[in-house]
């Protein structure tokens, strides 16, 4: 992994690598090939939900899909959250190991943890860009949090 942006979630830090693109959808995107990439939950994600151990896909690799729809789940101790795309495009491999065995999200979710190969053409955030979208919204994700702790 190259060098690291960070977040600081309170007491945790969130990495962020420059080597990878985001999505307003906190995955990160590495790209492997020209408008390919393999794609995963960035760590502010993982942070959020907390020890995920489920996945499972609604949609077929090599699907078209379109910008925010539905492709899946993941269950976590914290909560069932839905997994949308990162953008329109195309589904092209899920990354097997991870849907037999979730752990690898949270143990290297910059590594083995990461969940599908898409195609697009799309632009997407660098480091910088996320990391000033993550302190945007930080604020009202806090109480987000809280209000589901009470």
């Amino acid at each position: 992994m190259s060098e690291s942006k960070h977040f600081m979630m309170g007491e945790f830090k969130a990495d962020l690598p420059d080597d990878r693109l985001y999505s307003k959808r906190h995955l990160w995107l590495q790209p492997i090939a020209e408008n390919r990439y393999q794609v995963g939950l960035t760590s502010y994600s993982v942070r959020l939900l907390q020890d995920v151990y489920f996945l499972a896909w609604n949609v077929d690799e090599g699907a078209v899909v379109q910008d925010r729809q539905e492709i899946g789940e993941v269950e976590s101790s914290k909560a069932v959250s839905a997994l949308f795309t990162p953008c329109a495009g195309k589904l092209t491999q899920f990354n097997q190991n991870v849907l037999n065995d979730p752990s690898a999200i949270n143990a290297d979710n910059y590594g083995a943890g990461w969940l599908y190969e898409f195609e697009t053409p799309e632009a997407l955030l660098n480091a910088d860009e996320y990391q000033q979208l993550l302190a945007d919204v930080w604020e009202a994700t806090q109480r987000t949090i809280k209000g589901q702790m009470n």
